[in-house]
């Protein structure tokens, strides 16, 4: 939803949901749940490697079902090309424009080139692996044609608003919302291409950030001291998880248009999860007359997902606290159970993911309502007979639930 709305003495176009689409279930899931735009990648030159990502034929049915929708495309572009590769990327381009993508995400001023000359147009949006930290920048990405910049990470709302105000009205801008933070500036880091031979910056990743270490003295081999004294060892390096849901208003006050949320790698339930929840968080500011305050539930949702400790990022200034010293995993309260399906008389069938019981209360999401619970009250196995408890992923089962579930929806279960 999109509307024009009066920003700081200025006309704004409203605000974009942006969703990570790394493979068919995930665009399925961002354009069902309400984003606006997706972002997704070709097989070739994109910053997430281990993604589904897609080919030529699936990149082209990818725009096709986006745009039935009235959904942007648009193409991330944006590792750093080495001399040897960079032929191969005008075929690329083209293949992405004939499919009709929307705009380019790049970072490299060699790519930037190429798009203009083999889509000039099509719109390019310059990479936050560009590290656009001031107005300059901007106005430089501007003047050879760039619609838009994916502002560096590392920016406070305060800065935001100043670059805003000193760049040309045309030029929009697009910050992350919501996901995993790097701890190299923009994520450009070497870490895991010196550790394991994975180029960060050519979208392979090891996230070697994430790991535990330890402190070795030269002299006293094999012989380990913790650096933070805890138990579970120490992540010096691993940064928290954005989450600025309760914070729309400030950020497009700031002039942000376009929110952003990362997660390329993920799965299709946590694409659905957070676009709807900022699908609401969004729709609730847009239309709020005074003070925004997204509805509980919105909030109470992103933690549904597996998620490190949340954090505002450098939005309110630099962080005391951006690193998350005690924990290297994820943290979640639920876990998806099953996939509805279609009913069957007073039966619905259920796509299993994970165990549940007779007796189970789950916890449904699906578009156009407030998540909302039904309690099991019969499973019944693909051979007819009644069972106490639904334990074989990805095999199919009916239930009786008592309430009335969209197919498709997620059902859930909360984790003790």
């Amino acid at each position: 939803m999109a509307v024009v709305v009066e920003r700081n003495g200025k006309i704004s176009k409203g605000a974009e949901l942006l969703s990570p689409a790394g493979g068919r279930d995930q665009l399925e899931a961002a354009v069902r749940f309400g984003a606006d735009a997706v972002y997704l990648a070709h097989e070739k030159f994109n910053m997430r490697a281990g993604a589904q990502n897609f080919d030529d034929k699936g990149l082209c049915l990818a725009v096709e079902y986006a745009h039935n929708s009235g959904v942007k495309v648009y193409i991330t572009l944006n590792t750093v090309p080495h001399n040897d590769e960079i032929k191969e990327i005008p075929q690329v381009i083209e293949t992405a424009a004939d499919a009709g993508v929307d705009a380019f995400i790049v970072s490299d001023a060699g790519v930037f080139a190429l798009c203009r000359k083999y889509a000039e147009d099509i719109d390019i949006h310059i990479s936050v692996q560009a590290g656009i930290v001031n107005s300059e920048s901007a106005k430089m990405w501007h003047s050879l044609g760039a619609t838009r910049a994916v502002l560096s990470r590392e920016l406070t709302l305060d800065e935001i608003t100043a670059i805003r105000s000193e760049i040309p009205d045309d030029m929009e801008l697009e910050a992350f919302v919501h996901g995993a933070m790097c701890i190299s500036r923009s994520g450009r880091c070497l870490l895991s291409d010196y550790m394991t031979g994975r180029d960060a910056n050519r979208g392979d990743c090891a996230q070697s950030c994430r790991w535990r270490y330890a402190l070795c003295e030269e002299k006293r081999p094999g012989v380990y001291y913790p650096i933070e004294e805890d138990e579970s060892g120490s992540y010096i390096l691993n940064a928290n998880d954005l989450n600025m849901a309760a914070y729309i208003d400030k950020m497009s006050q700031a002039g942000i248009y376009s929110f952003k949320i990362e997660g390329r790698a993920k799965s299709a339930y946590y694409t659905a999860v957070t676009t709807y929840a900022y699908r609401a968080a969004i729709d609730e500011y847009l239309n709020s007359a005074g003070e925004y305050r997204p509805q509980p539930w919105v909030l109470d949702e992103l933690h549904k997902i597996s998620h490190r400790t949340y954090s505002t990022g450098f939005y309110f200034g630099r962080p005391a606290g951006e690193q998350t010293y005690d924990n290297g995993g994820y943290v979640r309260t639920h876990q998806v159970v099953g996939i509805a399906g279609e009913y069957s008389g007073e039966l619905l069938k259920v796509s299993q993911r994970n165990r549940f019981y007779r007796g189970d209360v789950l916890d449904c999401l699906e578009p156009g309502k407030e998540p909302y619970n039904v309690t099991v009250e019969k499973i019944i196995n693909l051979s007819g007979e009644e069972i106490e408890c639904a334990n074989k992923a990805a095999e199919d089962v009916f239930i009786k639930c008592g309430g009335d579930v969209g197919c498709g929806a997620y059902m859930r279960k909360r984790l003790d």
